[in-house]
C-alpha cells in the first residue's frame, strides 16, 4: 500500500507540473509520457527498470479506473497505454569445458545406468533437443551409420538433425551395451532412453540424471536439460553458425526467437574484443 500511494504521489506531481490540475483533462499521450519519464528518471528519481516501471503503471491505471467508477471523469486515459516489455531473460549457457565436465561425470561409474546418463547427456548437447523430444526418442528414430535423428517437436512438427560423432559413439555404445539389459527388465518398449525397471526414461528423470552429474562435476549454479540446448545453439554460433541454420536445428518456428542466442554472442565478441585489443581499453 505504501508503494502504491508513493506510485500515485509521483504521478500527480506530474500531472501537477503539466498544469493538469482536472483528471477530466488528462490524455493517453500524458499517461504514456509519465511512463517514458519513468524509464528515463529526472533530477529527483533514478530510471526505473521495465518491472517497476509496469508496477507504478498497475497503480495509474487503478486510479483512473477509479475516477471513472465515481463519475469524476468520463474517459480512462490510461486504459490504451501498455507496460513496458520486461526484460529479455537471455539464455544461460556453460563453457564448453563444463559441458565436457558434466557429461564426463555421468559416465565415469560405467555402470549400465551410467552407460545410458552419458549417452542421454551427449545426445541433449550433441544434437539441441529438447528434454521432451530425447525422452520421447524412439529406436527407428535414429540412424546412427548416417549420423542422424529424427525429431519431433512442437506441435508434431519433425526434423532431421546431425548427430556428432562423440554423441554417436555414446548412444552406439548404449544401445549395444547397455539398452539390452534394461530391455530385459521390462515389457519392452521402442523407446531409445530407459529407466531401471525398462520404461520409457521420464522427463523428471533425465532432469535429474542431469543434475546428478552437475553436482559430481562440481558445476554450479541452475543446470537443466534447456541448458545444454542453450549451450548447443550459443557455442554453433559463437563458432560462426548461420542463425537460420540453427534455427533448423533446434526446430523453431521463427528465426526471431533463434535471434535471443545472438546477443550472447555479442556480449562474448564485447569480451574477446575488451582483453584482446590492444586499444580496447583506455
Amino acid at each position: 500500500m505504501a508503494s502504491y500511494r508513493r506510485d500515485l504521489r509521483r504521478y500527480v506531481a506530474f500531472l501537477s507540473d503539466r498544469d493538469l490540475s482536472d483528471v477530466q483533462h488528462v490524455s493517453a499521450a500524458d499517461v504514456s509520457e509519465f511512463l517514458m519519464r519513468l524509464r528515463e528518471g529526472d533530477s529527483e528519481h533514478p530510471p526505473l527498470a521495465s518491472g517497476s516501471a509496469a508496477r507504478t503503471l498497475v497503480a495509474v491505471r487503478g486510479f483512473h479506473r477509479f475516477v471513472l467508477r465515481e463519475g469524476l471523469s468520463t474517459q480512462d486515459p490510461a486504459a490504451p497505454v501498455k507496460p513496458p516489455a520486461p526484460a529479455k531473460r537471455l539464455p544461460k549457457a556453460l563453457p564448453l569445458t563444463e559441458v565436457e565436465a558434466i557429461i564426463e561425470a555421468a559416465g565415469s561409474a560405467g555402470t549400465t545406468l551410467a552407460i545410458r546418463d552419458r549417452a542421454l547427456l551427449e545426445f541433449l548437447y550433441g544434437t539441441g533437443a529438447r528434454i521432451s523430444e530425447a525422452v520421447g526418442l524412439d529406436v527407428d528414430d535414429l540412424d546412427l551409420d548416417q549420423g542422424a535423428v529424427r525429431l519431433t517437436g512442437k506441435g508434431s512438427k519433425e526434423r532431421i538433425v546431425p548427430v556428432g560423432s562423440y554423441a554417436v559413439e555414446a548412444c552406439s555404445g548404449y544401445l549395444m551395451r547397455a539398452r539390452p539389459e534394461l530391455v530385459r527388465a521390462g515389457s519392452g518398449t521402442a523407446a531409445v532412453f530407459l529407466n531401471a525397471r525398462g520404461g520409457r526414461l521420464s522427463r523428471q528423470s533425465a532432469w535429474a540424471v542431469l543434475g546428478r552429474a552437475a553436482d559430481r562435476a562440481g558445476v554450479t549454479g541452475e543446470v537443466s536439460p534447456h541448458t545444454l540446448r542453450h549451450s548447443f545453439a550459443t557455442h554453433l554460433l559463437d563458432g560462426g553458425a548461420d542463425v537460420r541454420v540453427v534455427q533448423e536445428l533446434l526446430g523453431h518456428a521463427s528465426v526471431t526467437t533463434t535471434q535471443v542466442y545472438t546477443l550472447v554472442t555479442v556480449d562474448r565478441l564485447r569480451e574477446v574484443y575488451a582483453t584482446s585489443h590492444p586499444r580496447a581499453l583506455a
